[in-house]
């Protein structure tokens, strides 16, 4: 049962943190809500207020430069994302992504800004960010700053906005040249929660030949989305092959912090990240050394 509460539609950024401002602690909010009201469903959050920022125009948008890059506003749906040509033709991976995130009915309503703020460490958007290496801007009374998204999720659910904090868009940079991000989760239902997933963004040196950087991103294995930052140090100066794949996937898997729930025990967890992080650096690998 939902307890009374009061509903609130600000028509503005600046009206948004004025009543955040006021409300504080007794109020949530909600862009999207699809997440929000299940939990006021099920009575684990019982808010005062309801602030809905879903129709904030100011934060609705796609843009792309080709020197700063893919900025993204946290109240635009993942519909928008996964069928944007501009995001398709330089950042294949949200696309496809986004295409396996929920059910079409969700990404029609639901905002990538929502999903962020949810903070659930089996999402799918916040991996991927983070192996694309990309920022936050938020907002508050105090003003605006900026946050790597690696360090906006800082517990179960819990992120690093703060009190009285928006977060207004995604920023992400224009990748290296021969740079290929991939990702995949692993599910018993498509488009469900993940089991486990793996974000792995590879750049190659000039040659093609030997790795220059990586980032391997864990999801659904670690309270917060997880760098597994011994098997990137791996595969830094590398040469592709089907050992280092082996040692790079084992250390992905002794990095990770799963759980063991209905879904699957932590053992099994385990073995998908080795499973996924092997697949998913020798697909970005393959993708980065294709020319053009």
């Amino acid at each position: 049962m939902i307890k009374d509460f009061v509903y609130l539609r600000p028509g503005s950024i600046k009206e948004t943190l004025s009543l955040l401002s006021q409300y504080k602690d007794a109020c949530k909010m909600v862009c999207g809500g699809q997440s929000m009201l299940i939990l006021m469903r099920q009575g684990l959050v019982a808010p005062e207020v309801l602030i809905d920022i879903k129709h904030l125009q100011e934060l609705d948008f796609i843009r792309f430069d080709p020197k700063g890059g893919l900025r993204i506003g946290a109240t635009t749906t993942h519909r928008a994302i996964e069928k944007s040509p501009i995001i398709k033709e330089n950042y294949p991976v949200l696309v496809d992504m986004e295409t396996h995130l929920a059910t079409i009915q969700t990404r029609n309503w639901g905002t990538i800004g929502g999903n962020l703020c949810h903070a659930d460490p089996a999402g799918d958007p916040a991996p991927v960010f983070i192996a694309l290496n990309t920022t936050v801007k938020m907002a508050d009374a105090a003003g605006e700053r900026g946050m790597p998204v690696e360090d906006f999720s800082v517990d179960f659910f819990e992120t690093a906005l703060g009190e009285g904090g928006l977060l207004l868009e995604i920023q992400v940079p224009v990748p290296p040249p021969r740079t290929a991000t991939a990702y995949e989760k692993f599910t018993v239902i498509e488009s469900d929660h993940g089991i486990a997933s793996v974000a792995a963004s590879v750049t190659l040196d000039k040659n093609g030949k030997l790795c220059k950087e990586a980032r391997v991103v864990l999801g659904a294995a670690a309270p917060t989305p997880k760098r597994a930052r011994k098997a990137e140090e791996l595969l830094a100066g590398a040469a592709l092959g089907d050992d280092l794949l082996e040692q790079v996937g084992q250390a992905a898997s002794e990095e990770a912090e799963p759980i063991s729930d209905i879904h699957a025990s932590e053992e099994y967890r385990r073995e998908i990240v080795k499973v996924l992080t092997k697949r998913m650096v020798k697909r970005a690998w393959e993708q980065a050394k294709r020319p053009g």
